[in-house]
């Protein structure tokens, strides 16, 4: 499984790149347990997120996954790439297959979520 060291995660199996303006998308793991990601729905530029919060929707053969904000903020730009190529979730989480981009409320509240040893024993035990 692949499980970035310099990213952090959530229980909900997102991920959140370091920096001031953070990029978010869903774990390989989450993407895996997907299967074939057939749509996804981003959400608008502009709109202001409570963490927590749904905000994106990744759909699959077999299911449909509500995308959670993992921290509150502003979305300041989505990945349409992923809109007219959904598989790139599963062929590339971490890279092409990322969702949107927030500018963060408080640039300390990623360090409130998992890092990769964290989140590798949350996807171990479940």
């Amino acid at each position: 499984m692949n499980v970035p060291d310099e990213l952090k995660y959530t229980e909900a199996h997102e991920w959140v790149s370091p920096g001031p303006t953070v990029s978010i998308g869903v774990t390989d793991h989450a993407q895996e347990e997907l299967t074939d990601v057939v749509f996804v729905e981003l959400p608008e530029v502009g709109r202001a997120l409570k963490s927590g919060e749904a905000v994106a929707v990744v759909e699959s053969v077999k299911a449909a996954s509500d995308v959670y904000a993992p921290v509150a903020g502003k979305v300041v730009e989505v990945n349409s790439k992923v809109e007219d190529d959904p598989s790139l979730v599963n062929t590339d989480a971490y890279g092409e297959g990322w969702l949107f981009k927030l500018e963060l409320d408080d640039p300390g509240a990623v360090e409130a979520l998992m890092d990769a040893q964290a989140y590798r024993e949350h996807i171990s035990s479940a």
